[in-house]
C-alpha cells in the first residue's frame, strides 16, 4: 500500500524529492531510489526529515516500530496517519509519546490501481491543514471520506476495506456458474470481469440508486427477475448484512488485542 500511495502521488505531479520511504531492507526501496525519492533503512531518519509520517507495517509490529521513536516524534510532532488495520489512535499515540495529531485511515487494495476508496478519521490535535494534507495523500489513490467517529472505521472496513473481496467472490461464483452452464473459462471470465466492470461504471455515473439501476433491468416475467427471485429466495441480502456485521465485530475484537501492547 506504500508503494501505491507513491506511486499515486507521483501521477498526481508530486515531485519525488517530497517523497520518502523506509523499510527494514534495501531491496524493496530501489525502484523508488531509481525515481528519486529518499530511501534510507533507518526509521528515525525518515523521521528527522519529514512532516508526515505514514505508517504502513504490520498491525502485529506496530508497537516494536514507533516505541524507539517516541522521543524523536515527541520533539518533531509530524502528522501521522496510519493505514494499518485495528490500531486505535490512542494506541499509535501512546506508543509515539503523547498526543501527537494522528488520522487513521482504511484504504482498499484497489488503490493499486489508483482506484480505491478510505475512509478517515482524524483525532483533536490534527488540525485543518493537517486534515487536507492527510486527503491529499489518501486521495492520490482514489476517494477519501471522513467518519467523525473512530468506531465507524470498523464499519468502513466491513464496506469497503474488505469489500473488494465480497465482490471478487461474486465474480468467482459467476465464472463457475457459466462453466457450468457450458460456457469455457475465458468466455466465462471475460464476460464476468466486464460485466463487473460495466455495471460499477453505470451505479458510478448515474443519478439514480442501485435499486433503480436494478429494477431497469429486470422486466417483468422476464430472465433477470427470475435470477433475483432465486437472490430473494436464498435472502442474499440479509447473508450479506450477516457477513458485513461479523467483518465489523471483528475489527472491534482486533483493535482490543492490537491496542494493548505497553
Amino acid at each position: 500500500m506504500a508503494t501505491a500511495l507513491a506511486g499515486g502521488l507521483l501521477a498526481r505531479g508530486w515531485s519525488p524529492a517530497d517523497i520518502a520511504l523506509s523499510d527494514a531492507s534495501s531491496a524493496p526501496l530501489e525502484p523508488h531510489a531509481a525515481r528519486g525519492c529518499f530511501t534510507t533503512t533507518d526509521n528515525r531518519v525518515l523521521l528527522e526529515r519529514s512532516d508526515v509520517i505514514v505508517l504502513a507495517v504490520k498491525p502485529q509490529v506496530m508497537s516494536a516500530v514507533l516505541k524507539p521513536l517516541a522521543d524523536l516524534a515527541a520533539a518533531r510532532r509530524p502528522l501521522v496517519i496510519s493505514i494499518a488495520a485495528g490500531i486505535p489512535v490512542a494506541s499509535l499515540a501512546r506508543w509515539l509519546g503523547g498526543a501527537l495529531p494522528v488520522v487513521r485511515a482504511m484504504p482498499n487494495t484497489p488503490a493499486l490501481v489508483q482506484a480505491g476508496a478510505t475512509g478517515l478519521f482524524a483525532s483533536p490535535e490534527v488540525s485543518a491543514a493537517q486534515r487536507a494534507e492527510a486527503e491529499a495523500i489518501l486521495g492520490a489513490v482514489g476517494i477519501t471520506l471522513w467518519v467523525g467517529d473512530e468506531a465507524l472505521i470498523d464499519a468502513v472496513t466491513a464496506v469497503s476495506g474488505s469489500g473488494p473481496a465480497y465482490f471478487f467472490y461474486v465474480m468467482e461464483a459467476m465464472m463457475a456458474a457459466g462453466r457450468e452452464l457450458g460456457l469455457d473459462e475465458a468466455t466465462a471470465r471475460a464476460l464476468t470481469l466486464q460485466t463487473a466492470l460495466g455495471a460499477a461504471q453505470m451505479a458510478v455515473s448515474a443519478d439514480v440508486g442501485p435499486a433503480e439501476l436494478r429494477r431497469r433491468v429486470t422486466s417483468p416475467g422476464g430472465t433477470t427477475e427470475r435470477a433475483i427471485a432465486a437472490f430473494d429466495d436464498a435472502d442474499l441480502k440479509a447473508v450479506f448484512g450477516r457477513a458485513l456485521a461479523a467483518c465489523a465485530a471483528r475489527g472491534t475484537e482486533l483493535a482490543e488485542q492490537l491496542g494493548k501492547s505497553d
